[in-house]
């Protein structure tokens, strides 16, 4: 059980004690900090965001703007050093703040160039700036870390976060498993632009999300990549895949966050390479197919990494390059995380308690994608769903716990409630929502009220009846 403080902002004092600062020295060695630094008046950040279902997770205080990250990798034997510099802006006065990251260890940190103590506790890094951070100002964080990362397995049992391959790695971080490969704000309402560096030996290849804008040979022999992603991510969808990927460049011409062509990078472990190269081939025009529906494309590259099976247990939209198991690489699946990159990574949960928003959508695409080139309707697709009883087990909007948050109402439910939507509001109005709900939210966040007032504001009608029954009823209705 978590216990929350409410803290206030409360005046600054002009003098501070002798033994109040003999406690706080105290308070950080206790804390195995580096050093105690005198001086601060603001207040701490918080520990955590009081997510619904991961109240620990993310930290409160700041809002990043930025990540830089320099990643060294060693696959033989599992060794990452890191370092993140982390561009922020304060919402409030600071004396302190924390980083989600763990295990690895830290090996010192800075606040605007200069030393800050740190200390741990659990998964949480907090950083004690040498002097207060005044609310509003823009300020950059720096940490060096090291270790062999482990992963995560979540209440469900899937296993997420920096995991091993043969002879490589690959890193997959929903809900919470970005944490284990580097520090940061780990909660989906804080999203950032990045720029990742990766330096891997000679003869594998090292992806990440956006657009690659550098590949040199270090003095040493080994290789470094540099990955910008400009558009802002939620640290869940951020990857890295290393290993003896094979690779591909196509483009698509679609409307896009960048002008021109598209660039459409897609990769696969050798073992996969050959047969999953005509799927990877469509993806530009299955992105062309779904702008007509959704809108412009939300980033400036799209892609694909396919992985051979046993690391990783599922598909992940990771952005602008979803990660695959060849055993997950159909073409159903790829039209699902592909359309993630409207739902779920452009439009981005506020809290995890609104993972429908990403998943129902996701799943109706692939209802639409059928509709129209595999004709099966969409009703056909609605009754099948609403047969299953395990789709009944929750509302959509309402997961009981945090290891029901992928189970099949969330998916399934969660398209139910938007095809219902369909046939109550029509097609051209059901058209203007699928359109102009990413658009409204482009690169933001936003909660399943934001979406049920949106959907009511295009249809220009009260729809509490809809909402009441298929998105927050807990009984399954007598007819679909």
């Amino acid at each position: 059980m978590y216990v929350y403080v409410t803290r206030t902002r409360t005046r600054r004092r002009t003098t501070r004690t002798a033994a109040a600062a003999g406690l706080l020295a105290l308070a950080l060695l206790a804390g195995g900090c580096t050093e105690a630094i005198s001086g601060v008046r603001g207040a701490p950040g918080a520990a955590g965001l009081r997510d619904p279902y991961f109240p620990k997770l993310g930290n409160g205080g700041y809002d990043v703007r930025h990540y830089a990250l320099s990643l060294a990798y060693d696959p033989g034997t599992g060794r990452l050093d890191g370092t993140v510099e982390i561009t922020a802006r304060a919402t409030q006065d600071l004396s302190a703040f924390n980083l989600d990251l763990a295990g690895l260890t830290v090996g010192g940190a800075t606040v605007d160039g200069d030393r800050a103590a740190y200390n741990r506790a659990g998964n949480e890094l907090t950083l004690r700036p040498r002097e207060e951070i005044r609310d509003g100002a823009e300020f950059r964080a720096t940490v060096t870390y090291s270790g062999v990362p482990e992963p995560i397995t979540d209440a469900d049992g899937s296993v997420e976060g920096w995991l091993r391959t043969d002879g490589g790695a690959v890193a997959v971080g929903e809900p919470e498993g970005s944490m284990t490969w580097f520090p940061g704000n780990h909660h989906p309402s804080d999203k950032a632009a990045y720029d990742i560096s990766l330096t891997v030996p000679a003869g594998l290849e090292a992806l990440s999300n956006g657009v690659r804008t550098e590949r040199r040979t270090e003095g040493d022999g080994r290789v470094t990549t540099v990955w910008h992603a400009a558009e802002p991510m939620a640290s869940y969808l951020a990857t890295v895949a290393v290993g003896r990927y094979e690779t591909a460049t196509e483009t698509a011409a679609v409307p896009a966050a960048v002008p021109g062509a598209l660039p459409v990078l897609t990769a696969a472990e050798p073992p996969v390479a050959a047969d999953s190269a005509a799927l990877r081939g469509e993806i530009p025009e299955i992105l062309a197919r779904q702008v007509e529906r959704f809108g412009p494309y939300p980033f400036s590259a799209a892609g694909a990494i396919v992985t051979v099976d046993g690391t990783l247990g599922y598909a992940l939209e990771t952005q602008t390059r979803p990660v695959f198991p060849a055993a997950s690489f159909d073409r159903t699946t790829l039209v699902h995380e592909l359309a993630h990159q409207w739902f779920g990574n452009s439009v981005t949960p506020e809290t995890w308690r609104d993972l429908w928003l990403n998943e129902g959508f996701a799943t109706y695409a692939e209802w639409l994608y059928a509709e129209e080139y595999e004709h099966v309707p969409a009703r056909t697709r609605f009754e099948r769903a609403f047969a299953q009883e395990a789709n009944w087990a929750f509302p959509p909007a309402a997961p009981p716990a945090a290891e029901n948050l992928f189970d099949p109402p969330v998916y399934q439910r969660g398209a139910m409630v938007l095809h219902k939507l369909r046939e109550t509001v029509g097609e051209r109005t059901f058209g203007e929502i699928l359109r102009g709900w990413p658009a409204k939210y482009r690169h933001a966040n936003a909660s399943t009220d934001d979406f049920t007032a949106y959907a009511e504001s295009v249809a220009g009608k009260d729809l509490d009846g809809l909402w009441k029954v298929w998105l927050y009823g807990e009984g399954k209705p007598d007819r679909p």
